[in-house]
């Protein structure tokens, strides 16, 4: 891969899709294809902290799939669990920094504990922050940004006309991920060509990568042919 370190993407976001087809094409169950994709994400959180990457943020869980079956719901609520109490330790060995965006609500405490668990004993690392969307969807982040302008307009601490783009920034789950809240890179697996919903203000200028490839597929090689793709574009936000 291209060696050019100064022009590796500050943030990179992915939506890890087709664990389910991945199961399905191995005659397997679909919580496997979930197992796999767990390792996935080790493999790509080592080679995007080597890389440089500033923030790695992972659509683990969207607020629209709570629509799956109650029993897919529920493995997907534990393996965050499963996940931190395997991999903290490598991530603390490679300086990793654990954070969680998205709505608590609905979320199990046992989920919410282990998350929690995992961000404090990362807490002081310096290294790549690796960021998981979980119960996350990109409008109600935007609607809830909009409610906290419109309290702060009816308590006159703001005008209506005085709203920028900043202060919805300063409102959403992303914040705490400055300067690097902007996403440089998204990647999505399994050939499906869409946001579903995700870091839709964030996204506003990032470069699109698309793979066939099933999410539990997914590895170090396919990561960098992504960070090389990115470093042959030019980004002019809307200038020549």
């Amino acid at each position: 891969m291209n060696n050019q370190k100064e022009n590796i993407p500050n943030h990179v976001a992915i939506i890890m899709d087709g664990n389910g087809r991945w199961a399905q094409k191995q005659e397997k169950p679909r919580k496997m294809g979930h197992e796999e994709g767990m390792e996935a994400i080790r493999r790509v959180t080592m080679q995007a902290s080597k890389r440089g990457v500033k923030v790695l943020t992972l659509y683990a869980f969207s607020t629209e799939n709570w629509k799956r079956p109650p029993q897919e719901v529920h493995f997907l609520m534990q393996l965050p669990i499963r996940f931190f109490d395997r991999f903290v330790p490598e991530l603390q060995k490679n300086n990793v920094k654990v954070n969680m965006i998205g709505f608590e609500e609905k979320v199990p405490k046992s989920t919410k504990k282990a998350i929690s668990k995992a961000m404090d004993q990362t807490k002081n690392n310096t290294g790549m922050t690796l960021n998981f969307a979980f119960n996350y969807g990109g409008r109600a982040e935007i609607v809830k940004a909009t409610q906290a302008l419109c309290e702060k307009v009816l308590k006159n601490e703001l005008t209506s006309t005085d709203i920028t783009p900043e202060h919805i920034e300063e409102h959403l789950f992303t914040h705490s991920l400055t300067p690097y809240q902007d996403v440089d890179l998204l990647i999505r697996s399994s050939g499906e060509k869409r946001l579903s919903n995700f870091l839709l203000w964030q996204n506003a200028y990032s470069e699109f990568y698309f793979t066939d490839l099933l999410w539990p597929d997914f590895n170090a090689k396919i990561f960098d042919e992504a960070l090389f793709e990115y470093q042959k574009r030019q980004r002019r936000y809307g200038a020549l």
